[in-house]
């Protein structure tokens, strides 16, 4: 797991959030095998959706070459027991590698839960903070 160390901030917000509903130790763990990852505002080159939990671990592996995180917080949970779902708003912040300049983003994710697994993850973010920051 040594390729995602710059997404640990965010893997423990999302830990924190999710505590007592999924199974494993480490973020990838949290998902099924063939959980889908939706990214409703996201921006220009990245992908709609993600079919399974090995395409989500290669999307995210060159993470740490444009960002590094340092913090994640301001975590807000809202539960909806019944139907398996939890929202997530949160808020994470690091440094662009190329530049040292300072990187801040909000993100709500919409997460279905099923026996313990991530089954479903859908995620919304402040695409103009992201477009900014890597476009400088």
């Amino acid at each position: 797991m040594d390729d995602y160390t710059a997404l640990d901030p965010f893997f423990d917000v999302i830990r924190q959030g999710l505590l007592g509903q999924v199974d494993g130790a480490h973020f990838f763990d949290f998902f099924a095998e063939d959980a889908v990852t939706e990214y409703v505002v996201t921006v220009p080159g990245y992908p709609r959706r993600i079919d399974s939990r090995a395409a989500l671990m290669e999307l995210y592996r060159p993470y740490g070459d444009s960002i590094r995180l340092s913090r994640g917080d301001d975590l807000r949970v809202y539960r909806d027991p019944q139907q398996h779902v939890t929202v997530l708003e949160y808020r994470v912040q690091g440094t662009l590698v190329a530049t040292g300049a300072p990187y801040e983003n909000r993100f709500v994710s919409i997460i279905t839960v099923q026996q313990g697994k991530i089954t479903h993850w859908r995620d919304y973010l402040d695409s103009f903070a992201a477009v900014s920051a890597l476009s400088g």
